[in-house]
């Protein structure tokens, strides 16, 4: 299984890939880049007082509901582009959601 640490893709075929964000998202289009900043949800963390005290940062004041139904949208798009690659293979521009490229 996939995994990141220390800004590194881990692949269970043992490639490695340099991240230069913390993590990986998909769009509309299906497409997959890295993400830069957690700017919806994150954790925060003030490392400058002695006794930090986690947080949670959620500027746009999600609820638990809107966030499921956030992680359900982007768990939708990854399934797709499963289901696309399985379709169409890894090197057709099938793969990807046309409409949304426009």
């Amino acid at each position: 299984m996939a995994e990141i640490k220390r800004r590194t893709l881990t692949l269970s075929s043992g490639k490695q890939i340099k991240l230069y964000g913390n993590s990986i998202g998909i769009g509309k289009s299906l497409e997959v880049a890295e993400g830069y900043a957690p700017n919806i949800l994150s954790f925060v963390s003030n490392e400058e007082k002695e006794k930090a005290v986690p947080g949670v940062s959620n500027p746009h004041q999600l609820t638990a509901e809107e966030i499921n139904e956030l992680a359900d949208y982007s768990i939708r798009l990854w399934l797709d582009l499963k289901d696309n690659i399985r379709k169409y293979g890894v090197n057709s521009p099938k793969v990807f959601n046309n409409d949304a490229l426009r």
